[in-house]
């Protein structure tokens, strides 16, 4: 097979599907090595050093070929660039995610990744060109998709249910973590190095993640009022979407002293980063999986996190759960797990057999197979 696979997000800052692409494309080249794969870019590698380091982390073979296509916009790249390259050159599956490419020849089958449809749910939380952009387009592109994947199952019976098609069109793939990674026993000198890199205290909760308003984010801010403790917010504050209402919350609260925003964390310093922290939050209102949960769990940190059903599909018994609306409540669990050594402990042995199910490898595996079943 020739697959074409849209890699554009690999080197942006933007955590959740950058992090699903990479992982796909290093452990596709990993366990394939039959097909032929043309990742398409936007972006050239010889001038962006940042994405040049990643492809070559991906330790690409050599049936993997980067395709640069330039383009003066996002928009004319998936209305001409990509279509008018791929009418020269097919490809039997083009693998994307959210938009299908505008004039994808019809001799092409496409799969398409949705991540998540928060959007539908939470229209409030997304600005309103976007919001009609995504109801303009989702509809049309799950039309002319071959396949629907998304990753996982609570998040596929809900793109069914919401877009009236049938079940048996979408599948799903759950995220991985690299466990050996997360798990290392990091020295002291390490860890030591990375809290003076990013200007950690001694004792601190961690978020990671996007900071876009469907995070609930201000939730956890007003949740450390009552607790004896620093909270690290780790992300791109300058990224798409970012929740006003964070520095509202922190200014309004008198925490400027208490709240720490050491920006975007490298990769290689994400786990040494959870390993310190005493415990890892996520309030989000809705996700479609979640990698920061897994990666605690793989990194042994106790969890504190809303109670909405993915989590609960993903996390089992290596989390607390609390009412998204309620910073109480995160505030009680979040000082269980201070106080408690041993809920600590339960907690993250139910957190490691929990992690078992979730390698990147299966994810790509999975995606493999349902390329195959496409052809």
């Amino acid at each position: 097979m020739r697959i074409g696979i849209d890699i554009r997000l690999i080197g942006k800052k933007q955590t959740g599907g950058e992090v699903y692409f990479f992982n796909l494309v290093k452990y596709l080249a990993r366990i394939d090595k039959e097909n032929h794969y043309l990742l398409f870019i936007d972006r050239d590698p010889a001038r962006d050093r940042l994405l040049a380091r990643e492809i070559e982390s991906l330790k690409l073979g050599s049936n993997f070929k980067i395709i640069y296509l330039n383009s003066p916009s996002r928009f004319w790249w998936n209305l001409w660039a990509l279509p008018n390259y791929l009418k020269k050159n097919p490809v039997n599956i083009f693998h994307t995610q959210y938009i299908a490419p505008f004039w994808l020849p019809k001799n092409i089958k496409l799969m398409l990744t949705i991540h998540d449809i928060s959007f539908n749910y939470f229209p409030q939380y997304i600005k309103y060109s976007d919001l009609l952009f995504l109801r303009a387009l989702i509809p049309r592109s799950i039309r002319r998709a071959d396949k629907v994947i998304t990753v996982s199952e609570s998040e596929k019976n809900s793109i069914a249910d919401f877009y009236k098609i049938s079940p048996a069109k979408v599948d799903f793939a759950y995220n991985g973590v690299e466990a050996e990674k997360y798990g290392h026993n990091f020295s002291g000198e390490e860890k030591e190095n990375v809290r003076k890199k990013y200007n950690l205290p001694e004792n601190y909760l961690l978020y990671i993640g996007t900071l876009q308003p469907r995070k609930n984010i201000p939730v956890i801010i007003k949740a450390i009022k009552g607790l004896n403790i620093k909270l690290v917010i780790a992300g791109n504050r300058k990224a798409h979407n970012f929740d006003k209402k964070i520095d509202e919350t922190v200014s309004k609260n008198n925490l400027g002293e208490r709240v720490i925003f050491p920006g975007w964390i490298e990769e290689k310093d994400k786990p040494v980063l959870l390993q310190m922290a005493d415990c890892f939050v996520l309030p989000s209102l809705y996700e479609g999986f979640g990698i920061p949960i897994i990666e605690a769990i793989a990194a042994g940190t106790p969890i504190v996190c809303s109670d909405i059903p993915i989590f609960r599909e993903i996390s089992g018994d290596a989390a607390l759960f609390c009412d998204p609306e309620s910073s109480g409540e995160f505030t009680g669990n979040i000082s269980k797990i201070l106080s408690d050594q041993s809920l600590k402990e339960k907690l993250i042995k139910s957190g490691i057999e929990s992690a078992k199910k979730f390698e990147w490898q299966n994810m790509a595996q999975k995606t493999l197979a349902i390329y195959k079943n496409i052809i």
